[in-house]
Protein backbone atom coordinates (compact mmCIF):
# COMPACT_ATOMS: atom_id res chain seq x y z
CA UNK A 1 0.00 0.00 0.00
CA UNK A 2 2.92 2.39 0.34
CA UNK A 3 3.40 1.67 -3.07
CA UNK A 4 0.52 3.00 -4.08
CA UNK A 5 -0.55 0.22 -5.04
CA UNK A 6 -3.82 -1.46 -4.13
CA UNK A 7 -5.33 -4.71 -5.20
CA UNK A 8 -3.34 -4.55 -8.67
CA UNK A 9 -4.29 -1.30 -9.13
CA UNK A 10 -2.25 1.85 -9.10
CA UNK A 11 -4.08 4.63 -7.05
CA UNK A 12 -1.41 7.25 -6.24
CA UNK A 13 2.57 7.48 -6.31
CA UNK A 14 5.02 6.03 -4.24
CA UNK A 15 5.22 6.92 -0.57
CA UNK A 16 7.09 4.87 1.67
CA UNK A 17 9.45 7.72 2.15
CA UNK A 18 6.33 10.34 3.22
CA UNK A 19 5.58 7.36 5.67
CA UNK A 20 9.04 6.99 7.35
CA UNK A 21 9.29 10.83 7.73
CA UNK A 22 6.15 11.02 9.69
CA UNK A 23 7.14 7.97 11.83
CA UNK A 24 10.71 9.64 12.67
CA UNK A 25 8.98 12.90 13.18
CA UNK A 26 6.85 11.16 15.67
CA UNK A 27 9.89 9.87 17.77
CA UNK A 28 9.99 6.00 16.49
CA UNK A 29 13.43 4.82 16.78
CA UNK A 30 13.17 1.58 15.05
CA UNK A 31 10.78 0.07 12.33
CA UNK A 32 10.37 -3.79 11.99
CA UNK A 33 8.15 -4.75 8.85
CA UNK A 34 6.55 -7.97 9.10
CA UNK A 35 7.09 -10.63 6.27
CA UNK A 36 3.89 -12.88 5.38
CA UNK A 37 4.92 -14.99 2.94
CA UNK A 38 8.63 -16.23 1.05
CA UNK A 39 8.10 -13.39 -1.95
CA UNK A 40 6.72 -10.43 1.08
CA UNK A 41 9.78 -11.44 3.29
CA UNK A 42 12.11 -10.79 0.26
CA UNK A 43 10.38 -6.99 0.01
CA UNK A 44 10.26 -6.93 3.14
CA UNK A 45 14.12 -7.01 3.20
CA UNK A 46 14.22 -4.61 0.57
CA UNK A 47 12.24 -2.23 2.73
CA UNK A 48 14.41 -2.67 5.12
CA UNK A 49 17.52 -1.91 3.24
CA UNK A 50 16.23 1.33 2.42
CA UNK A 51 17.01 2.98 6.46
CA UNK A 52 19.52 2.00 8.90
CA UNK A 53 16.63 1.75 11.47
CA UNK A 54 14.02 -0.35 9.52
CA UNK A 55 14.28 -4.20 10.63
CA UNK A 56 12.01 -6.85 9.58
CA UNK A 57 11.08 -10.74 9.83
CA UNK A 58 10.61 -13.56 7.35
CA UNK A 59 8.56 -16.12 7.60
CA UNK A 60 4.64 -17.36 6.25
CA UNK A 61 1.67 -16.46 7.71
CA UNK A 62 -1.14 -19.41 8.05
CA UNK A 63 -2.98 -18.02 5.74
CA UNK A 64 -0.84 -18.39 3.10
CA UNK A 65 0.88 -21.78 4.59
CA UNK A 66 -0.43 -23.44 1.63
CA UNK A 67 2.46 -22.09 -0.29
CA UNK A 68 4.71 -24.06 0.76
CA UNK A 69 2.74 -26.94 -1.65
CA UNK A 70 1.94 -24.59 -4.49
CA UNK A 71 3.88 -25.88 -7.22
CA UNK A 72 3.52 -22.80 -9.43
CA UNK A 73 5.07 -20.58 -6.68
CA UNK A 74 7.32 -23.26 -5.19
CA UNK A 75 8.76 -25.12 -8.03
CA UNK A 76 10.73 -27.11 -5.63
CA UNK A 77 9.06 -29.26 -2.57
CA UNK A 78 7.87 -28.01 0.90
CA UNK A 79 11.85 -28.45 2.18
CA UNK A 80 12.60 -25.86 -0.42
CA UNK A 81 10.57 -22.90 0.36
CA UNK A 82 11.41 -23.49 4.20
CA UNK A 83 15.20 -23.76 2.84
CA UNK A 84 14.59 -20.28 1.41
CA UNK A 85 12.94 -18.58 4.45
CA UNK A 86 16.62 -19.67 6.11
CA UNK A 87 18.81 -18.74 4.06
CA UNK A 88 16.77 -15.17 3.93
CA UNK A 89 17.36 -15.13 7.54
CA UNK A 90 20.78 -16.52 7.85
CA UNK A 91 22.13 -13.92 4.68
CA UNK A 92 20.57 -10.92 6.31
CA UNK A 93 20.81 -11.23 10.22
CA UNK A 94 22.02 -7.37 10.73
CA UNK A 95 18.41 -6.88 9.31
CA UNK A 96 16.18 -9.83 10.35
CA UNK A 97 14.93 -10.00 14.11
CA UNK A 98 12.90 -13.02 13.79
CA UNK A 99 11.36 -15.13 12.26
CA UNK A 100 7.32 -14.76 10.95
CA UNK A 101 4.88 -14.02 11.26
CA UNK A 102 3.73 -17.34 11.79
CA UNK A 103 0.83 -19.33 13.59
CA UNK A 104 -2.56 -20.47 13.41
CA UNK A 105 -5.31 -18.90 12.04
CA UNK A 106 -8.54 -20.77 12.53
CA UNK A 107 -10.95 -17.56 11.53
CA UNK A 108 -10.08 -17.52 7.87
CA UNK A 109 -9.84 -21.46 7.03
CA UNK A 110 -10.85 -20.45 3.48
CA UNK A 111 -7.31 -19.16 2.78
CA UNK A 112 -5.61 -22.46 3.99
CA UNK A 113 -6.36 -25.47 5.68
CA UNK A 114 -6.00 -26.13 9.47
CA UNK A 115 -4.20 -29.43 8.61
CA UNK A 116 -1.44 -27.50 6.43
CA UNK A 117 -1.60 -24.49 8.54
CA UNK A 118 -0.47 -27.24 12.02
CA UNK A 119 2.28 -28.74 9.46
CA UNK A 120 4.38 -25.55 8.67
CA UNK A 121 3.89 -23.46 11.82
CA UNK A 122 5.31 -26.55 13.28
CA UNK A 123 8.35 -26.35 10.50
CA UNK A 124 8.84 -22.90 11.09
CA UNK A 125 9.16 -23.15 15.01
CA UNK A 126 11.47 -26.26 14.71
CA UNK A 127 13.42 -23.51 12.53
CA UNK A 128 13.67 -20.92 14.89
CA UNK A 129 14.92 -23.08 17.35
CA UNK A 130 17.75 -24.01 15.23
CA UNK A 131 18.40 -20.44 14.37
CA UNK A 132 18.03 -19.45 18.02
CA UNK A 133 15.69 -16.46 16.34
CA UNK A 134 12.84 -14.89 17.99
CA UNK A 135 9.63 -15.76 16.50
CA UNK A 136 6.84 -13.34 15.57
CA UNK A 137 3.68 -15.22 16.16
CA UNK A 138 0.19 -15.18 15.07
CA UNK A 139 -2.83 -16.40 17.16
CA UNK A 140 -6.58 -16.40 15.76
CA UNK A 141 -9.75 -18.53 17.03
CA UNK A 142 -6.76 -21.22 18.07
CA UNK A 143 -5.24 -21.20 21.22
CA UNK A 144 -5.75 -24.94 21.99
CA UNK A 145 -3.61 -26.35 19.58
CA UNK A 146 -1.39 -22.98 19.23
CA UNK A 147 -0.37 -23.49 22.88
CA UNK A 148 0.11 -26.96 22.79
CA UNK A 149 2.92 -26.20 19.54
CA UNK A 150 4.41 -23.27 21.49
CA UNK A 151 4.39 -25.63 24.61
CA UNK A 152 6.13 -28.50 22.34
CA UNK A 153 8.62 -26.48 20.39
CA UNK A 154 9.31 -23.42 23.20
CA UNK A 155 10.56 -20.03 21.52
CA UNK A 156 11.13 -16.63 22.57
CA UNK A 157 8.80 -14.39 20.46
CA UNK A 158 5.67 -12.36 20.93
CA UNK A 159 2.10 -13.25 20.19
CA UNK A 160 1.02 -9.92 18.44
CA UNK A 161 -2.09 -8.35 17.58
CA UNK A 162 -3.38 -10.00 20.84
CA UNK A 163 -7.15 -9.97 21.28
CA UNK A 164 -7.72 -12.95 23.52
CA UNK A 165 -8.56 -13.95 27.21
CA UNK A 166 -6.52 -12.88 30.07
CA UNK A 167 -5.99 -16.59 30.71
CA UNK A 168 -4.79 -16.95 27.52
CA UNK A 169 -2.24 -14.00 27.75
CA UNK A 170 -1.00 -15.80 31.81
CA UNK A 171 -0.50 -19.23 29.61
CA UNK A 172 1.81 -17.31 26.88
CA UNK A 173 3.67 -15.76 29.40
CA UNK A 174 4.14 -18.48 31.99
CA UNK A 175 6.20 -19.96 28.34
CA UNK A 176 8.27 -17.13 28.37
CA UNK A 177 6.36 -15.10 25.38
CA UNK A 178 5.34 -11.65 24.90
CA UNK A 179 2.10 -10.12 23.96
CA UNK A 180 1.70 -7.13 21.19
CA UNK A 181 -0.69 -5.11 21.63
CA UNK A 182 -2.29 -2.98 18.37
CA UNK A 183 -5.68 -1.11 17.99
CA UNK A 184 -7.01 -4.63 17.02
CA UNK A 185 -6.27 -5.25 20.34
CA UNK A 186 -8.21 -1.93 22.00
CA UNK A 187 -11.91 -3.04 20.28
CA UNK A 188 -13.65 -3.66 23.41
CA UNK A 189 -14.27 -2.65 26.63
CA UNK A 190 -13.35 -6.66 27.37
CA UNK A 191 -9.85 -6.15 24.99
CA UNK A 192 -9.49 -3.08 27.43
CA UNK A 193 -9.95 -5.36 30.50
CA UNK A 194 -7.05 -7.76 29.31
CA UNK A 195 -4.82 -5.31 28.79
CA UNK A 196 -5.09 -3.65 31.74
CA UNK A 197 -3.88 -6.35 33.75
CA UNK A 198 -0.90 -7.93 31.37
CA UNK A 199 2.37 -7.23 33.36
CA UNK A 200 4.05 -4.39 31.94
CA UNK A 201 7.44 -6.52 31.38
CA UNK A 202 5.55 -8.37 28.96
CA UNK A 203 4.07 -5.48 26.59
CA UNK A 204 5.05 -4.96 23.44
CA UNK A 205 3.41 -1.98 21.11
CA UNK A 206 3.02 -2.55 17.75
CA UNK A 207 0.62 -0.97 14.38
CA UNK A 208 0.18 -3.76 12.12
CA UNK A 209 -0.18 -1.39 10.04
CA UNK A 210 -1.48 -0.65 6.82
CA UNK A 211 -4.39 -2.57 8.82
CA UNK A 212 -5.35 -2.41 12.56
CA UNK A 213 -6.13 1.47 13.06
CA UNK A 214 -7.78 3.21 16.45
CA UNK A 215 -11.33 3.85 15.10
CA UNK A 216 -13.92 5.87 16.70
CA UNK A 217 -16.10 2.58 17.13
CA UNK A 218 -12.98 1.50 19.44
CA UNK A 219 -13.66 0.95 23.01
CA UNK A 220 -10.38 2.73 23.24
CA UNK A 221 -10.65 5.36 21.19
CA UNK A 222 -11.76 7.31 23.75
CA UNK A 223 -8.35 7.48 25.56
CA UNK A 224 -6.58 8.64 22.15
CA UNK A 225 -4.96 11.98 22.34
CA UNK A 226 -2.88 12.06 19.17
CA UNK A 227 -4.88 13.31 16.06
CA UNK A 228 -3.33 12.95 12.94
CA UNK A 229 -4.54 15.01 9.89
CA UNK A 230 -6.34 12.71 7.25
CA UNK A 231 -7.53 12.68 4.40
CA UNK A 232 -10.01 9.94 1.90
CA UNK A 233 -8.06 11.00 -0.92
CA UNK A 234 -4.51 11.03 -0.97
CA UNK A 235 -2.30 14.16 -0.08
CA UNK A 236 1.36 14.27 0.48
CA UNK A 237 1.40 15.51 3.85
CA UNK A 238 -1.76 13.83 5.52
CA UNK A 239 -2.49 9.59 5.98
CA UNK A 240 -5.02 8.19 4.04
CA UNK A 241 -7.91 7.85 5.83
CA UNK A 242 -8.04 4.24 6.55
CA UNK A 243 -4.40 3.33 5.70
CA UNK A 244 -2.73 2.90 9.25
CA UNK A 245 1.06 4.20 9.55
CA UNK A 246 3.75 3.80 11.99
CA UNK A 247 3.36 7.26 13.45
CA UNK A 248 0.18 6.11 15.31
CA UNK A 249 1.81 3.59 17.61
CA UNK A 250 1.77 6.92 20.22
CA UNK A 251 -1.93 6.64 19.87
CA UNK A 252 -1.81 2.51 21.06
CA UNK A 253 0.75 3.62 24.06
CA UNK A 254 -1.91 6.53 24.89
CA UNK A 255 -4.51 4.07 25.38
CA UNK A 256 -2.87 1.20 27.15
CA UNK A 257 -1.27 3.98 29.86
CA UNK A 258 -4.81 5.45 30.37
CA UNK A 259 -6.68 2.35 31.00
CA UNK A 260 -3.75 1.33 33.31
CA UNK A 261 -3.54 4.55 34.42
CA UNK A 262 0.31 4.39 34.27
CA UNK A 263 2.31 7.19 33.20
CA UNK A 264 3.38 7.16 29.22
CA UNK A 265 6.82 7.61 29.24
CA UNK A 266 7.38 5.32 32.20
CA UNK A 267 5.28 2.80 30.12
CA UNK A 268 6.80 4.05 26.60
CA UNK A 269 10.13 3.23 28.35
CA UNK A 270 9.51 -0.46 29.90
CA UNK A 271 7.91 -1.15 26.54
CA UNK A 272 10.90 -0.35 24.33
CA UNK A 273 13.04 -2.27 26.60
CA UNK A 274 11.17 -4.93 26.14
CA UNK A 275 11.49 -4.76 22.40
CA UNK A 276 15.27 -4.08 22.61
CA UNK A 277 15.59 -7.31 24.96
CA UNK A 278 13.71 -9.50 22.21
CA UNK A 279 14.71 -8.26 19.03
CA UNK A 280 17.83 -6.23 18.88
CA UNK A 281 19.72 -7.66 22.00
CA UNK A 282 22.41 -9.00 19.68
CA UNK A 283 22.88 -6.36 17.41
Amino acid sequence: MYQGVYHGSTRHAPDLDRVLLRSWDSGIEKIIITGASLTASKFAIEMANTDEEVYCTVGCHPTHASEFEDESLNKGSPDDYLNALESLIVSNPEKVVALGECGLDYDRLQFCPKETQLKYFKKQLELAQKLKIPVFLHCRAAFDDFYRLVTEYPVSGVVHSFDGTLENAKSFIDLGLDIGINGCSLKTEQNLSVVKEIPSKSLHLETDCPYCDIRPTHAGFKHVKTKFETSKKWRPNALLKGRNEPCTIAQVLEVMAAIRNEDEVTLCDQIFNNTLRLFFSKK
